[in-house]
């Protein structure tokens, strides 16, 4: 046997190899789809089916206020007090310090954790220790634990860190341990983490109102997730008895779903496009070996009248099907090396574990496996083409067995089935494409045209100790306004696109009381006067907040459209109040009522395609106690990038000892909320490229052999009269009804396949007529193409020529 496979193998290869040619296009057709293949590959393991990087990771578990809020301190500890189906829960709240007392103050991204959480994922620092039960308690939260890249950064690797003291907000924080180089916490939220401190609640210990926690758990042993979801049912059931509206609709997700659950439509979509990428190919292949197995008949049915049987036949047929498989294997391989790190590099930054996805054994091994796979898949016609020849007919001189109706239905149905596929894939870009022209004409409320923005904190600053924070801030305006090419500037507490929101539950001035539980809130941004004015928000009503919005006037607010026309439909909002305490508990008296002075038009807030909520601006001036940090926004005459040195030195003016971090334009930030969508589209739109090309080669393939295989035939028409019209017009028809059948197919499995990227979508219906019908017609006028050049070649032909050829 091995024997028999080995000269199989060899005459495989000198076959292979006289025929360059077709060897070169067979393999090149099936590298690019099994390249393209290794790739989504590499992405869906790496993203979707590997477990997170912590022990037992399975059990990890997140609780989230209606399935995507945090949670109030109070409800936690409650949860964590009377629940038994969890082994271990632990609470986490961002933060963002001031590295204070060196050269150049940054801005770090951190995590206030309690002690349990860094236990629970079961990961083991390199350097030190995590914090023990009694460091998250008021007074004793003065360590942090370092990321390795901060490690690296700040320290230079320094081994003899622990122990030493390093200065955020001002405030000092000793070093007990550093975590691995690959230690990511939560990789679905607050991925930049690069610190950890204990979170000490002290007296917020008793609040339920203020939902800032986000809750982490490891289910116990043998409970499973509907009896954990069972349990703390039942606990929020009997809080929400003794206390109304604090624990409505409290869910438990895996957290494994909550980090990957909103790619994972993205990821299974184009691997199914590369899927069909890779069909197409191995059509190509096939009616491409079919073709060459028909100009190969004589030696087969010679081959098989000395002795040789069908299994012998088919055998000697697949293997040069799997070498060819192989070889393209090989170079996908090559092609997939590259398309992976060209994905690590320049794919959406927001795609979770996007720089976990690398060319390993896994990969590898679907590789060689697609490969084998593909090569059997498109060797099969060919190696039956070739085993039910009849070897007495083909040796007839003229003989015609190789071209029987059965043979030509094998290529018919491969060319329908490509078409077929192409036309799906088609039909996915368009949708893809229309969605995000719909994304891009989404009018943000603001225009991010020259605007740069960064932000500026005093937390850990004299002047932050002092009180003289709105004044720095003041000062800081006036100078950066005094920069040349600055046009205007202004300050915010958050800026549009920039993540979480914060938000207040608000009272209106003689409407109804809301029921516990219900009542509404809004997000909430502090402004200096001119913010509207830079960021070019348009005032329909009324006025913006003004520089004569201070302590000593009346409180006022601007609320958007949205907020408006929804609590006042029918109504003048102008002059209306609103409280942010509740009034039956302060009194109607002593609350502090807000008057409308002005509406905004809708704005985007932390998601570009999440529709209008409630927004209100406020005076910083009379809320100068919010908040440590401001976001600084500046137009510009000219490219505002240009301007950002000059501007950081107009505000080091002011005070050195502040920090300034995330510089950048906003047109970069609208960018980045778009780029998730962008990269689908566009590898969506690549892969639909490819597989039109190789649809149109295999019909103009399939075309070129049948004319060359009808020549006889054409000329004996041509010599009866047949006009050059008749026979292209017959060609062509012959062509255009093999893509018609494909179309037919392909609209079909387009209508299942929109309809599973529904979620992907927007501004557009997954079955959009305008969507399917440019594709069908894209579609038609490739295979009219492809079809129209055998076509001609076909009207050329010389009756007298043919006729004495045959």
């Amino acid at each position: 046997m091995l024997e028999t496979i080995l000269q199989d193998v060899r005459f495989a290869l000198r076959t292979l190899r006289k025929s360059s040619a077709f060897t070169f296009f067979a393999v090149f057709a099936l590298a690019l789809g099994v390249g393209a293949s290794s790739v989504m590959f590499s992405a869906v393991d790496s993203i979707l089916l590997r477990p997170l990087a912590y022990r037992d990771a399975d059990g990890l578990v997140v609780i989230l206020n209606h399935g995507r809020g945090p949670i109030a301190p109070a409800n936690y500890l409650d949860w964590k007090a009377q629940s038994k189906s969890f082994e271990s829960m632990g609470a986490a709240e961002y933060w963002t310090p001031d590295l204070t007392n060196v050269d150049r103050p940054s801005k770090l991204w951190a995590l206030r954790i309690t002690s349990d959480i860094l236990p629970m994922l079961g990961i083991q620092p390199v350097l030190g220790r995590v914090f023990v039960n009694e460091e998250d308690q008021t007074g004793h939260e003065n360590e942090v634990v370092l990321s390795y890249a901060l490690w690296q950064r700040q320290f230079g690797g320094d081994r003899s860190v622990l122990g030493r003291r390093m200065s955020l907000d001002g405030k000092s924080y000793a070093i007990v341990g550093v975590m691995p180089a690959n230690f990511k916490f939560a990789p679905f939220w607050a991925t930049k983490a690069e610190l950890w401190a204990p979170l000490a609640l002290g007296p917020r210990a008793g609040n339920r109102e203020a939902n800032s926690l986000r809750i982490f758990a490891r289910l116990a042993s043998g409970v499973g997730l509907p009896a954990a979801s069972a349990e703390l049912a039942t606990i929020t059931a009997r809080l929400e008895q003794q206390y109304p509206g604090t624990n409505r609709d409290a869910q438990i997700v895996p957290l494994k779903e909550k980090v990957v659950g909103s790619i994972r439509p993205a990821l299974l979509t184009m691997q199914f496009a590369v899927a069909f990428v890779l069909l197409i190919a191995c059509a190509n292949v096939a009616h491409m070996l079919l073709a060459r197995g028909a100009a190969r008949t004589g030696e087969v049915a010679l081959r098989s009248a000395l002795g040789a049987g069908r299994f012998r036949l088919a055998q000697q047929f697949l293997t040069e099907s799997i070498i060819l498989a192989i070889a393209g294997g090989g170079l996908g391989l090559l092609l997939a090396a590259a398309g992976i790190r060209a994905l690590v590099l320049f794919g959406p930054a927001d795609i979770p574990r996007v720089d976990s996805i690398s060319l390993d054994w896994r990969v590898t091994l679907f590789t060689l496996g697609v490969s084998i796979a593909t090569g059997i898949i498109f060797g099969v016609a060919p190696a039956r083409q070739a085993s039910r020849l009849d070897p007495a007919e083909s040796l007839k001189e003229g003989g015609r067995s190789g071209d029987s109706a059965r043979k030509n239905r094998t290529r018919s149905l491969l060319v329908v089935t490509e078409f077929a596929l192409a036309l799906m894939l088609l039909i996915g870009a368009g949708l893809m494409l229309r969605s995000l022209r719909a994304l891009q004409a989404i009018d943000p409320g603001f225009d991010p045209q020259n605007l740069l923005t960064m932000v500026v904190s005093t937390a850990g600053s004299p002047i932050s100790g002092l009180g003289r924070t709105e004044d720095f801030y003041r000062e800081a305006l006036e100078r950066v306004r005094a920069v040349p090419g600055v046009v205007s500037a202004g300050l915010t507490n958050h800026l549009p696109l920039a993540g979480d929101i914060w938000g207040f539950s608000f009272w209106i001035e003689g409407q109804p009381a809301p029921k516990p539980g219900e009542v509404p809130d809004a997000a909430y941004r502090l402004v200096f006067s001119d913010y509207m004015k830079t960021m070019a928000m348009q005032i329909q009503r009324g006025r913006p907040i003004e520089a004569r919005d201070t302590t000593t006037t009346q409180p006022v607010a601007v609320i958007n459209e949205y907020m408006a026309h929804r609590y006042w439909p029918n109504e003048d909002p102008i002059g209306k109040h609103f409280a942010f305490d509740d009034p039956a508990k302060a009194g109607a008296e002593k609350a502090k009522w807000i008057t409308v002075v002005g509406v905004v038009k809708n704005a985007v807030r932390s998601d570009w395609a999440a529709g209008p909520e409630e927004e209100i601006f406020l005076p910083y001036s009379q809320n100068h106690g919010v908040g440590s940090y401001l976001t600084l926004v500046v137009r510009t005459a000219g490219e505002p990038a240009a301007s950002a040195q000059a501007i950081e030195r107009a505000i080091w003016g002011v005070d050195r000892d502040v920090t300034i971090s995330e510089v950048q334009t906003m047109e970069e930030v609208v960018t980045r909320a778009n780029s998730q969508a962008r990269f689908s589209a566009a590898l969506l739109a690549a892969f639909a490229v490819v597989a039109l090309v190789m649809s149109a080669v295999g019909i103009y393939g399939v075309m070129t052999y049948a004319v060359a295989r009808r020549r006889r035939e054409i000329g004996v028409r041509m010599a009866l009269g047949a006009s050059r019209g008749d026979v292209l017009t017959g060609v062509l028809r012959q062509g255009m009804a093999l893509a018609l059948a494909g179309s037919l197919v392909g609209v079909l499995g387009g209508l299942i396949l929109s309809r599973l990227m529904a979620t992907l979508l927007y501004g557009v219906r997954p079955s959009d007529p305008l969507t399917f019908t440019g594709a069908a017609a894209l579609l038609t006028i490739v295979a009219l193409t492809a079809c129209y050049v055998p076509a001609r070649h076909a009207t050329r032909v010389d009756p007298m020529t043919a006729l004495r050829y045959e």
